[in-house]
């Protein structure tokens, strides 16, 4: 009677992929951040690939973690591998349901430049359907499962991305409030409204303008730009506004600008799409609503 030999196991799938996340951020912590599992599991799952391996894949100090020769060595091929499964799945999910888009944007995108297009989309193509998911910061595309990103970046270009809009800047408030300023010291009896995220604002706008030093820059801070803005449409003082998210407001009187002086910022609302959805038969619909400027 022949016998089946034993076959030898390889390591778990979840292993390899703590293994990866773990050697490419640097950081178990930042590992478990994107796994969404604790720092314990981490170091449980490298504990065992390193037992299999029966070799070290980092050294562990007093400041962290470092990777072996080993580690580095191999970390290229996994990473490859890792994207390429990542792009698989996409793929499927494209696939299995194509009318059906996830965007992750920045909140203040989300809440004020994202949901008129969304309108618009639903009346040119009701058979799209969009889920949207307001993160701080973007996603890997690669590995998470989002179609589309939007979010603010001054860096160039990739071959995936596409600039929406550019960020100028400028003051806005209530007519009421604008009607008592005529000059730039005017600021200097108003609250100025700060957004937590975007704290430079002011002094970026007010250093561009000749005599900006003899405003006081002091006021309230608050930790989301939505609302600062409806501070500022309720009259509770002036805000540096990013054009792309007042435009409507403005269109519509709600707020106003008390000064014509706009700075350009290198930043703008940058569009990362995903190869599936580039490929999708809705995107070319997609992308003469959500990118058409204005």
């Amino acid at each position: 009677m022949a016998i089946a030999p034993v076959r030898p196991k390889g390591p778990h799938l979840n292993a390899l992929r703590a293994f990866e996340a773990a050697a490419r951020l640097g950081s178990f912590t930042a590992a478990a951040e994107e796994l969404s599992v604790t720092p314990g599991a981490v170091t449980q799952h490298i504990k065992s690939l390193e037992a299999w391996a029966e070799a070290p894949l980092f050294f562990r100090n007093a400041r962290g973690v470092v990777l072996t020769p080993l580690a580095e060595e191999l970390l290229p091929g996994f990473t490859a591998a890792f994207d390429q499964l990542g792009l698989a799945v996409q793929a499927l999910r494209t696939k299995a349901a194509p009318g059906k888009i996830k965007v992750a944007a920045l909140p203040s995108i989300a809440q004020l430049w994202l949901p008129p297009r969304l309108g618009r989309l639903r009346q040119a193509a009701p058979e799209i359907s969009v889920s949207v998911v307001a993160m701080e910061s973007p996603p890997n595309l690669t590995r998470e499962p989002f179609d589309l990103t939007l979010f603010y970046s001054a860096a160039p270009l990739g071959t995936d991305e596409a600039e929406v809009a550019r960020d100028r800047i400028f003051p806005v408030c209530a007519p009421e409030i604008a009607a008592r300023i005529s000059r730039l010291e005017d600021l200097n009896n108003e609250t100025l409204l700060h957004d937590g995220a975007w704290a430079n604002d002011w002094d970026m706008w007010l250093n561009a303008l000749p005599g900006g030093g003899s405003v006081a820059r002091g006021g309230t801070v608050h930790s989301l730009f939505s609302v600062a803005l409806e501070e500022a449409r309720h009259g509770g003082g002036v805000l540096i506004a990013h054009e792309a998210l007042v435009a409507p407001l403005l269109d519509s009187g709600e707020l106003v600008r008390p000064f014509a002086e706009a700075t350009e910022l290198p930043a703008r609302i940058v569009a990362r799409i995903t190869p599936s959805l580039h490929r999708s038969a809705f995107f070319d619909q997609l992308r003469s609503v959500l990118f058409e400027t204005g």
